[in-house]
């Protein structure tokens, strides 16, 4: 997939539905859930489950629970992550479920640590096939698939070893503020995002304050991504939750128990993906739904 860049105001500002419909199809490899435990685009994710892709390639860091939602909705073929689970828990008994039974589905795990799933995505921004390390030799990562190779180097000739560049069809970050064209600014810890919008094809940003360009301006060193490299931007505020976003909202803790408890077995997950996913239009009436089930509802 080439670069996508949007063509005017009018062709980037959309809706989550329409920005999922358009740069999302099935078998996408889709980078996501960026920022270790922050930011995570939860609201982003729920939607590619209600359009029920399918055979999608996820890349990310720690990815938190938003891997393991898609895994559980039957939507992914391939992980290519450092670690899948729940931040709050630990384990994530979707992803669990698909390996060790192949639940829903058979799934495919390329596993990295958060620095070799960096350098893969920085090769590709750089334009070079891999990059180099010493971090992994000798461990399990480095021979769990063909993303890594031992090398000399050759100038000292001591070992190491090469990271493949891995290539997303999509980056979606969740970021504090953003204007129309797509120019968006987020702070806090950014984890591999910047790493991974520069290896990306197309950049989806969900924003959770749209700001007129000149607020943008005033703070030029928060910009993570200029609007010239993004494909779509969505307004979506609280579209992060459970997950906190710097100087906006808390990790919110009972969410993810909540989520552990009922994703612990299969029936569980899916009464869990019909009420907070399946049977809700969008993150407004997510969120409406959260209010009242906080309220005794």
């Amino acid at each position: 997939m080439p670069r996508s860049r949007g063509d005017g105001t009018a062709g980037k500002l959309l809706t989550m539905a329409e920005a999922v419909r358009r740069l999302v199809p099935d078998g996408t490899r889709l980078a996501c859930g960026l920022a270790l435990e922050a930011a995570i685009p939860f609201a982003f994710t729920h939607e590619v489950i209600r359009q029920r892709r399918r055979g999608l390639h996820l890349v990310g860091p720690i990815a938190d629970a938003v891997f393991d939602q898609l895994i559980g909705a039957g939507c992914v073929e391939t992980v290519e992550a450092a670690w899948v689970g729940n931040v709050t828990t630990g384990s994530g008994y979707c992803f669990r479920r698909a390996v060790e039974h192949g639940r829903p589905a058979p799934l495919t795990v390329r596993q990295h640590s958060n620095l070799t799933i960096s350098l893969a995505l920085q090769a590709r921004a750089s334009g070079v096939g891999y990059l180099p390390t010493r971090t992994a030799l000798g461990s399990d990562v480095a021979t769990s698939h063909d993303g890594f190779r031992p090398i000399t180097c050759p100038f000292t000739g001591a070992p190491l070893l090469a990271v493949r560049a891995v290539a997303p069809d999509v980056a979606v970050v969740h970021v504090q503020r953003a204007d129309r064209h797509g120019n968006a600014q987020a702070w806090g810890n950014l984890g591999v995002a910047p790493e991974a919008v520069a290896a990306a094809a197309a950049v989806v940003v969900v924003a959770e304050e749209l700001v007129d360009t000149e607020v943008l301006r005033q703070e030029p060193a928060r910009t993570l991504v200029p609007g010239a490299l993004v494909a779509a931007v969505v307004h979506e505020p609280g579209g992060t939750h459970p997950a906190p976003l710097a100087g906006v909202r808390d990790h919110d803790a009972a969410a993810y128990r909540e989520y552990a408890h009922a994703s612990a077995t299969e029936e569980g997950f899916r009464a869990w993906l019909e009420r907070w996913v399946l049977g809700v239009a969008d993150r407004a009436e997510y969120l409406a739904l959260l209010a009242e089930s906080a309220a005794g509802g």
